[in-house]
């Protein structure tokens, strides 16, 4: 009588396999590659906000290889929009680039608040939504 037991398994429910080692069977659960990226101040923050506040969706885009994807879209999205909304903030301010050299102070305040005014919006539509 052959008491060996098979080396590997499916579990018919959850369609799972696992392998045996020693006595016991372990699932064979891997995390598929992703792509590599580096990350800017948006991927970051937004990292930061998925790991933080919605882990579930952080979790699933791990398993699923996806997050990666979403944090490069995420950073493309936000660089092109914080230019459009610069440029338009710049162009409803009534700025130009005379400015700079008439009153440097100014323009260096106005472009700084502009700025900070379009992250704001950035925030709002893709880090913390």
């Amino acid at each position: 009588m052959n008491n060996e037991l098979p080396k590997t398994k499916i579990d018919e429910r959850t369609g799972i396999e696992y392998h045996l080692e020693g006595d016991y069977y372990i699932p064979n659960l891997a995390i598929p590659k992703q792509e590599k990226i580096t990350l800017n101040k948006y991927g970051r923050m937004r990292l930061g906000y998925l790991k933080e506040h919605k882990k579930a969706e952080y979790t699933i885009m791990i398993m699923e290889g996806t997050l990666n994807t979403h944090l490069k879209k995420i950073q493309e999205t936000a660089n092109i929009r914080i230019q459009q909304i610069i440029s338009e903030l710049k162009a409803k301010s009534n700025l130009t680039e005379d400015m700079k050299n008439t009153d440097m102070l100014y323009w260096v305040g106005t472009m700084n608040s502009i700025k900070a005014q379009a992250e704001e919006i950035i925030y709002k539509e893709l880090i913390y939504a």
